[in-house]
């Protein structure tokens, strides 16, 4: 695991801590936790194209009506 450095208000800090604490948990494991989603964030859109591009021959048939597609 790599350690990095940030700056952030001091005050901030304490508070972020003290609410970890009281989650039984670590800022630095909140912070790795929070990193790894942000980190994903981008990779969602990329798994939405690439479905998006596997699907794309499938033919869903043509256009329907609003009674043709409540039909039952």
């Amino acid at each position: 695991m790599k350690n990095i450095t940030f700056s952030a208000d001091e005050r901030l800090i304490e508070k972020a801590r003290l609410k970890a604490a009281k989650e039984k948990t670590t800022l630095n494991k909140r912070f790795r936790e929070w990193l790894a989603g942000y980190a994903k964030q981008n990779d969602a859109g990329n798994t939405y194209n690439k479905l998006m591009e596997e699907l794309s021959h499938v033919n869903s048939g043509g256009k329907f009506s609003r009674d043709e597609m409540n039909e039952r």
